[in-house]
């Protein structure tokens, strides 16, 4: 007997970083409800990130800044009875529409993790679905196609949401350089770059670390989904705080995340094998210089080089992969 379909609207975020953070859910959803069926709610650019999910029966793009966006959700869904409703973003909306069960999240959520926050809505937080996104064998096939090859890949993702969150771009490559150089722990190994088309500048940047053909993707070449598949290939990743950096360490790869003007105790990838590194100062200290975190400067130049290049060493040390 077929199982009885159990549709399940899913409204998570147009962030990458915060879909990617509440991503288990989905994954809980599909190993432990039988017949569910997704529709997911998410923006243009979170949306790529679900459409290998089993049981997908439709996404529907709606970004923050679109026009009447509630009430735009509520023409696209007021037509069936939903099994569940999560509502990750609170839209509202959803308690106007039949469900036989709704959960959203209360109050702002500050200082709670992005993961620890999404798990209480299903009552899972003795046991926190970690961020994973599905793979089709399509999007597993194009990745295979990019990261087939010889050499340890290291992938960079040298974009971020504000300026003062960034990295600079020549301490990304020169990081990428000394790990790829002869005498590297990456020695004749690759480089991924990672983000959306947003990081193509800082990507141009990075990408002189290495020769050309060493290089495996560059920002916006191939997509969210597949550039997740990609990362599972890969070595080590070093990022700003970023969706691309998330993304990463969902993927199971040992991620350094650079932190600086943002909470890490709150913002940190989720993974056994992600850390976090910044300067000598400490969140408290950037509020206090930039307290509403929106200047047009570069908060970041207090992380040296050396500093980084140790950490990914100390973390690749820590990742070996054992014989035996």
């Amino acid at each position: 007997m077929a199982e009885k379909p159990f549709p399940i609207l899913f409204i998570t975020s147009p962030r990458v970083g915060a879909a990617v953070q509440s991503s288990g859910l989905i994954k809980r959803l599909v190993d432990e409800v039988p017949g569910a069926r997704f529709t997911i709610v998410a923006g243009e650019k979170s949306a790529p990130l679900f459409a290998d999910t089993p049981g997908l029966e439709r996404i529907i793009i709606l970004d923050e800044d679109a026009s009447f966006p509630g009430f735009r959700l509520w023409l696209e869904t007021r037509g069936r009875l939903w099994g569940l409703i999560v509502d990750l973003r609170q839209t509202g909306v959803s308690s106007f529409l039949r469900r036989r069960r709704r959960a959203v999240p209360h109050g702002s959520g500050a200082g709670i993790h992005p993961v620890l926050r999404a798990a209480k809505l299903l009552n899972l937080e003795n046991d926190p679905p970690a961020p994973f996104l599905f793979t089709g064998p399509k999007t597993l096939a194009k990745a295979a196609a990019r990261t087939g090859g010889s050499g340890p890949i290291l992938a960079i993702a040298p974009g971020a949401s504000w300026v003062g969150k960034a990295w600079p771009t020549e301490r990304f490559s020169a990081v990428a350089g000394r790990l790829l150089s002869p005498r590297g722990p990456l020695a004749d190994g690759r480089l991924m770059i990672l983000g959306d088309t947003s990081a193509r500048d800082a990507g141009r940047g990075v990408k002189l670390a290495v020769s050309r053909d060493r290089v495996v993707a560059e920002p916006g070449q191939l997509g969210p989904l597949i550039d997740y598949a990609c990362l599972k290939e890969a070595r080590l990743v070093i990022g700003n705080d970023s969706g691309a950096t998330l993304m990463a360490a969902a993927a199971g790869v040992p991620t350094l995340a650079l932190f600086g003007p943002s909470d890490e105790t709150v913002n940190a990838p989720w993974g056994e094998h992600t850390r976090t590194l910044r300067g000598p100062r400490n969140f408290a200290a950037f509020r206090k210089l930039d307290p509403d975190l929106s200047q047009a400067v570069c908060h970041m130049l207090d992380l040296s080089v050396d500093t980084v290049f140790d950490a990914a060493v100390r973390l690749l040390e820590e990742t070996e992969p054992q014989n035996g």
